[in-house]
């Protein structure tokens, strides 16, 4: 079954799909390091509702029914981060919901897989987050919650400091208090400005080494109550370096869209583990890679996700904060949704030779999981915009 896909050079090619559909399913061994997956959420186009204003309509069977097909091969969640559009299209209390229907699911799961979730500031008026003793109180009411639903906590990156030029010292306030604070050891993030343009000079220096060393300091007063950091820069030698200086115990999570491959396999003396958005994609990929690598077969290893390596990089080039909608179009593909509809109408954030693109690299790295399936629904994209087959 073939297609008209359009490139980059404003040209129009014939397409014939040829790759070996990955199956899903469970890993076969213990998994040597901890992934989760950032999912995102599935809206309901049937809901009457106005776009770009109020709460997004989410179709929530299809949303959880994703949730569980990462759980069964044996993948962890992170929940309610900005995969799922928090602060682009999905405010708090629909986070929320979400956060307790997850826990709920994950409870009844047979592989009783881990879910950590994302506790931030955007519930709050920008206006009233003035001061070190507001931004904390928002981050404690958002963790508080979470916390009630069983969930691990993410303190994500806020606007909020970035917004009042906050110094280290705020930042050392706050977190020092949320860390100290929670039930459980909590996962740090750390996202840059390629992410998120309002986060440029995050922990208080655009300097990144000054920052770093601010963190590991941070770290270092309470390792305990720390699981790990995640860090999202796609700079491969400085995740290299931070993660050699934690503590020990102290887990670094990738959020290198780019250079996963290389830096959860490791150097021989230190390793990252995964939190990433692309995993939500390349699920299957991803999980018998790892499988592969607790099995110590390095050559299946590399083999399996060196193919998602350059698909992920087209995902998540820049504009980089608007991955997002990579990410729903393979789940529309691969049939965990019915429609192409995003919370915010945010599948325009990208044009039609971008997702022609995805497709491709899709294929070959075998994660078109029913390629005539695939194929039909891309015929359909592409007649929307005028491409013909």
């Amino acid at each position: 079954m073939t297609l008209i896909l359009p490139t980059y050079q404003g040209e129009l090619e014939t397409y014939a799909p040829a790759g070996t559909p990955l199956v899903p399913r469970a890993p076969k061994v213990p998994l040597t390091r901890t992934a989760f997956a950032a999912a995102h959420v599935v809206s309901d186009p049937m809901l009457d509702h106005t776009p770009w204003v109020g709460r997004p309509a989410v179709d929530w069977d299809a949303t959880l029914q994703f949730r569980e097909g990462l759980w069964d091969q044996g993948l962890g969640l992170a929940e309610a981060m900005d995969t799922a559009q928090r602060g682009m299209g999905v405010d708090w209390d629909t986070a929320l919901e979400l956060i307790q229907r997850t826990m709920a699911a994950a409870r009844v799961h047979s592989l009783s897989p881990r879910v950590a979730c994302g506790a931030g500031t955007d519930h709050a008026d920008p206006e009233s987050l003035r001061s070190a003793d507001d931004i904390l109180a928002a981050y404690e009411h958002q963790a508080q919650a979470i916390e009630e639903a069983g969930g691990q906590l993410i303190l994500m990156a806020s606007r909020a400091f970035t917004a009042i030029n906050a110094g280290p010292d705020v930042y050392h306030n706050v977190y020092r208090a949320l860390i100290d604070g929670s039930s459980e050891p909590v996962i740090l993030h750390w996202l840059g400005d390629m992410f998120d343009p309002a986060l440029k000079g995050y922990w208080g220096s655009n300097e990144i080494e000054t920052a770093s060393d601010f963190v590991l300091s941070l770290i270092s007063e309470n390792p305990a109550k720390v699981d790990g950091i995640k860090i999202s820069l796609l700079d491969q030698a400085h995740e290299e370096t931070f993660r050699a200086r934690l503590p020990e115990g102290v887990r670094l999570y990738t959020g290198d869209d780019f250079n996963y491959a290389d830096l959860i396999a490791g150097d021989g003396k230190h390793y990252s583990h995964a939190l990433l958005g692309i995993f939500a994609a390349i699920a299957p990929a991803a999980s018998q890679a790892l499988e592969a690598l607790a099995e110590n077969d390095m050559e299946k290893y590399h083999a399996l996700l060196a193919p998602t390596v350059p698909l992920s990089r087209e995902i998540f080039k820049a504009p980089t904060r608007f991955y997002k909608a990579g990410i729903a179009f393979l789940a529309w593909l691969n049939q965990a949704q019915s429609h192409f509809v995003m919370p915010a109408g945010f599948q325009s954030s990208r044009g039609v030779c971008h997702y022609a693109q995805v497709f491709r690299l899709a294929d070959q790295a075998g994660l078109l999981l029913s390629p005539d399936e695939a194929t039909a629904r891309m015929k359909t994209l592409l007649k929307l915009y005028g491409i013909e087959q």
